[in-house]
């Protein structure tokens, strides 16, 4: 789609968008500007800086400097000659980059020695403390589901994994869905995904807060504040679980689940933020992206294309964005729609 009188700006043949995804790049750091000029590059193909500015709405300077970011993590390649274009690199070969660009610490010893230095800290020394050893990672799941039966209020947990097996998602995935249908305040605090790009879609859709660290010292579960749950060997979880319910140490524990949370972060801040589209917003949508004129969607919907007008005015101010082809970008950047031809707006 485009702002009324369209640019023009057809897919050549150095666009990407149609055979990758194309990843978002606000989640490995870089700024909203740079992740927009680079699905821009992707899905339309190589650019000139004054074209990709004017084709954005974006000022030069914003343009370059997002150019400037992409050229710096190798996600594009600057031109041969002053006025040339900007072409962009292929997802997966920027994807790689990303990856070795980021620093990994896979000192399990000193992993080791951090968590039990953190918890140790955080425990008050408490004279004969005594915990039940829950055995194993099956009767670790049986009574995390017996304690989220009985939970009122809320439910706080640290997860330091980048990556969850099939099985554990499988495991959770019905117990966190019946804690928010019950009303409970549901709040994780994890790592960015292995893959540095996928939005952690279980989080997403149950709606629960979530927010990231760089690093999470320790695996907790804190229910109602009342009990607590700790690994017993953080090294190998089949070791089985701890649990503690005395007051001062589950206190304790939720004074450092509360230390962490107030300095992460909500990993969808400074993205795309979800959208939500009302039914004459995807079918005014559909239409244009099949290729229908402002004229053609309105007859077709039985509406004025005054209204038509003002539905894309209205959700291109929900979305912050300032031109109709901004906005089809930002929809395939959430998945709402998948890639929309350019459609100019009839000058009425």
């Amino acid at each position: 789609m485009s702002s009324t009188g369209g640019h023009g700006m057809a897919a050549g043949p150095a666009g990407l968008a149609r055979g990758a995804a194309i990843p978002l790049l606000w989640r490995w750091g870089l700024s909203p500007d740079a992740d927009l000029v680079y699905r821009a590059l992707a899905t339309f193909g190589a650019r000139s800086l004054p074209a990709l500015a004017a084709d954005l709405g974006l000022p030069v300077r914003r343009a370059r400097a997002a150019l400037e970011e992409l050229l710096a993590v190798r996600a594009a390649v600057a031109p041969r000659r002053r006025a040339g274009a900007w072409e962009p690199v292929a997802p997966a070969a920027v994807l790689r980059e990303l990856r070795r660009r980021r620093p990994t610490v896979v000192d399990l010893g000193e992993y080791a020695r951090r968590h039990r230095a953190v918890v140790g800290a955080a425990l008050p020394r408490v004279a004969g403390l005594r915990a039940i050893h829950l055995a194993d990672r099956a009767t670790t799941r049986r009574r995390i589901a017996e304690l989220n039966a009985v939970e009122r209020r809320e439910h706080l947990s640290l997860n330091p994994e980048r990556s969850f097996t099939p099985d554990a998602v499988r495991a959770a995935l019905p117990l966190d869905r019946q804690l928010l249908a019950r009303g409970i305040e549901v709040r994780t605090c994890g790592v960015p995904p292995e893959d540095g790009d996928r939005a952690r879609g279980t989080v997403r859709e149950a709606g629960w807060d979530y927010r990231e660290l760089p690093d999470v010292p320790l695996k907790l579960m804190v229910f109602d504040r009342r009990v607590a749950l700790l690994p017993a060997d953080p090294l190998d979880l089949d070791a089985g679980t701890l649990e503690l319910d005395d007051p001062a140490v589950v206190d304790a524990l939720v004074g450092l689940f509360e230390r962490l949370w107030s300095t992460a972060e909500d990993p969808r801040r400074g993205g795309v933020s979800p959208i939500e589209l009302t039914s004459r917003e995807q079918a005014v949508l559909g239409l244009l992206a099949e290729g229908h004129t402002d004229s053609s969607a309105a007859q077709q919907l039985g509406i004025s294309q005054r209204t038509i007008a003002y539905t894309m005015r209205a959700l291109m101010d929900r979305v912050g964005v300032e031109n109709r082809f901004q906005l089809g970008l930002a929809l395939g950047a959430t998945r709402v729609v998948g890639p929309l031809p350019d459609v100019p707006a009839d000058p009425a």
